[in-house]
């Protein structure tokens, strides 16, 4: 399986969309501080992930979430989880 995944700072709420084929191995890489375009903005959570059993559809999809509609389109589907608690 392929997953793409979107985790939020708690620090600065800003959003961080990523791909992976381990999304446990990856998610603990962020939470550990073990890659560096998220390593500044500690602590994470995950938000949002969707599963593919297609590289391409996933590598797709991280790819329009990227894009400024798909911005978007995650902010609109996750208005409530990116409000802090």
């Amino acid at each position: 399986m392929y997953y793409v995944y979107v985790l939020q700072s708690l620090k600065d709420k800003n959003l961080y969309i990523g791909f992976t084929s381990d999304l446990r191995r990856r998610l603990a890489q962020h939470k550990f501080g073990g890659t560096i375009s998220t390593k500044k903005r500690l602590p994470l959570r995950c938000i949002f992930y969707e599963a593919f059993i297609s590289k391409e559809d996933a590598k797709r999809r991280e790819e329009y979430f990227k894009t400024n509609k798909g911005k978007k389109a995650i902010k609109l589907m996750l208005r409530i989880s990116r409000e802090p608690d």
